[in-house]
């Protein structure tokens, strides 16, 4: 498997791709596979954190991610401890940011993990996140944001929730590299996550 995390981390999509398709066909563990991606991916952050990668590298690992997992999907799905949804997740960038890359794969990876995730896609005015709430049922909403100007569109979405009687219902998480405790507390959310594994590591003591 520390092929396919250095294929990943090296931004090898070719290789990455046919080893993935090698390992399902030779019948290795999806999960252990999904797992190397997931390292590559935690390597793919640490460069890009130490000046070593741009926004481009992101752009192109967050793809590579969603590629390989479109194939791991299936195999996954066919293992018999899989089942019913653990439980519904509604995620999306909040209004007046478009970041959706680190919500892109974090969605992907709770959908891996097992949970019905519904992506709403980014710039979503706070009044539709709260309609979804209505109809879809989550168990946790994940707010992602990567400019300080989503922290009042976060707190609205929270605010919101209260003043509609559903905050009680659901649990709020909120998702962005910069996310601390002090915005946590300023918007009113149970939960921040900075890599994408915190969420389903979340999720998995919710359900």
């Amino acid at each position: 498997m520390d092929k396919i995390t250095a294929a990943m981390a090296d931004m090898l999509e070719d290789e990455l791709l046919a080893l993935t398709d090698k390992y399902l066909a030779d019948g290795k563990d999806p999960k252990a596979i999904l797992d190397a991606y997931q390292a590559g991916m935690t390597e793919v952050g640490k460069r890009y954190e130490a000046g070593e990668y741009f926004v481009s590298e992101l752009i192109l690992a967050g793809e590579m991610m969603t590629a390989g997992s479109d194939k791991i999907k299936p195999f996954l799905k066919g293992d018999s401890s899989s089942g019913p949804a653990k439980a519904r997740v509604l995620i999306a960038t909040v209004e007046g940011d478009i970041h959706d890359i680190g919500k892109n794969i974090a969605g992907t990876i709770m959908e891996l993990a097992g949970y019905e995730v519904k992506n709403l896609g980014e710039d979503v005015k706070t009044s539709v996140i709260i309609e979804e709430v209505k109809n879809f049922k989550p168990k946790l909403i994940g707010l992602s944001g990567l400019l300080t100007l989503a922290y009042d569109p976060m707190k609205a979405v929270v605010d919101q929730l209260k003043e509609a009687g559903l905050r009680d219902s659901v649990k709020v998480l909120l998702g962005g590299s910069q996310i601390d405790e002090h915005i946590l507390k300023y918007v009113g959310a149970d939960v921040f996550a900075n890599d994408a594994m915190t969420n389903v590591t979340y999720l998995n003591s919710l359900v």
